[in-house]
């Protein structure tokens, strides 16, 4: 059990933090005002502040967030709530306390009445409560916040919000997370082709052959290439295993390309054998060549994530064609059940779910889809079209209705992933 959770966090707090990072960087880049970076979901666990950032791990490990000044943002501030003011030697507001604790000898208390901490910089407030006229001071442009929880964010004048950037780096912060996950699984793909001291090709090249099968009986060799099967030219190992595997017992014509380039016409009948699920499948005695060279270990990182890239879109794309169903989609508990068997596995099988979750949220969130990455860039690309972004109200609105189905999709994601695993 603790071993199960310790790889989830693990693995789960990899792909977030990469993916956040992405968001991170390129909104730093365009002078964006990165207030927080968070770990997690729900009451903070921990929080340091290093520059304008306050980075924070939370307690629902099951996400993460880059806090951008302006960005989909509820100020905590409000009028007629009392807080703390501390001063700087310039007379400016350089901390606001909102927590309403233990009054600080050395802070100004007020009751807000009025405040702007992105154009006019001013917080107006009675003193001690009084009911007599109010006081106004002028905000620092560096001012910190600290909000109802302890955590301390800094203010965010107008020229330092999101919105305030160029439509392009908008775009870039908007793209930088899903980037951030396709670069980790290359990376992760590629780690895994060196650990493993090479990678399977997926060239219809043999590379070994079991004595007294099929294959052997046939004369086949090691570097031998199938070229086709049944006249059906053969492109790929596993459109070749397939091939085999539905023909137990059935002669098949096979063109065989030798190491010295001549072709010869084999005559194998693929052996029958009884899979776990009880499934009967042909094969013919022979494995894959496995590519030790340094560039074909490190492109596996390219090509294996790609591979998961065309599956996940042919999952997809089934849902219009043959109708949709929750089994073809996992969430945190799927990702939980599936981490006590990625345990047992070690290093390599961590490393390879590292890279298969990675490049899945990175295609999940570039789906069209309100609240996510992907309706962020498409309504960047409206703007684009326009020449002008639409109302706060509007798109406040279409973000609304995006989050509300995020969340139902997730709730029953969620429950179809505890009958699955937990229930059955």
């Amino acid at each position: 059990m603790i071993q199960t959770i310790l790889v989830f966090l693990l693995v789960f707090g990899i792909i977030v933090i990469v993916h956040e990072f992405g968001h991170f960087y390129f909104a730093k880049r365009a002078g964006i005002l990165v207030r927080e970076f968070s770990v997690g979901f729900g009451p903070k666990l921990f929080y340091h502040r290093k520059g304008e950032t306050t980075y924070t791990v939370r307690m629902l490990p099951v996400g993460g967030y880059v806090r951008m000044a302006g960005y989909e943002e509820e100020a905590d501030l409000r009028a007629g709530m009392p807080v703390s003011l501390y001063l700087n030697d310039q007379n400016e507001v350089e901390k606001i306390d909102i927590q309403n604790k233990v009054q600080d000898v050395n802070s100004i208390p007020i009751e807000v009445t009025s405040f702007d901490l992105e154009d006019s910089m001013f917080i107006s407030g009675r003193v001690d409560g009084s009911t007599e006229e109010t006081q106004t001071y002028t905000v620092s442009s560096t001012a910190l916040l600290i909000e109802q929880d302890g955590t301390i964010l800094q203010v965010a004048p107008r020229n330092r919000q999101f919105q305030s950037a160029s439509l392009i780096n908008r775009i870039l912060t908007n793209f930088a997370g899903p980037l951030n996950n396709f670069i980790l699984s290359i990376v992760a793909f590629s780690i895994l082709g060196f650990l493993q001291g090479g990678v399977m090709s997926d060239e219809p090249v043999i590379g070994q052959v079991e004595e007294s099968s099929p294959a052997a009986e046939a004369g086949l060799e090691t570097g031998d290439r199938i070229l086709s099967i049944e006249e059906t030219e053969v492109d790929s190992w596993i459109q070749m295993l397939t091939t085999i595997n539905e023909s137990p017992n059935e002669s098949l014509q096979v063109t065989v390309q030798k190491s010295d380039e001549s072709t010869v016409e084999k005559s194998i009948t693929p052996e029958p054998f009884e899979t776990e699920q009880g499934t009967e499948v042909g094969r013919i005695g022979i494995v894959n060549d496995i590519d030790r060279s340094f560039f074909g270990k490190l492109s596996y990182g390219f090509t294996r994530t790609w591979d998961i890239i065309t599956q996940i879109f042919t999952i997809l794309g089934s849902f219009f064609t043959g109708g949709f169903s929750l089994d073809k989609l996992g969430g945190p508990v799927a990702i939980y059940a599936t981490s006590e068997t990625v345990a047992q596995s070690g290093l390599i099988g961590i490393i390879s779910f590292i890279g298969l979750l990675s490049v899945n949220l990175g295609i999940m969130n570039l789906l069209p889809i309100p609240a996510l990455d992907g309706g962020k860039l498409l309504l960047n690309i409206i703007e684009g079209v326009r020449r002008k972004p639409l109302s706060e109200e509007k798109e406040g609105i279409i973000t609304l209705v995006g989050v509300g189905f995020l969340l139902v999709l997730m709730l029953a994601v969620t429950w179809n992933d505890i009958q699955t695993f937990f229930l059955n």
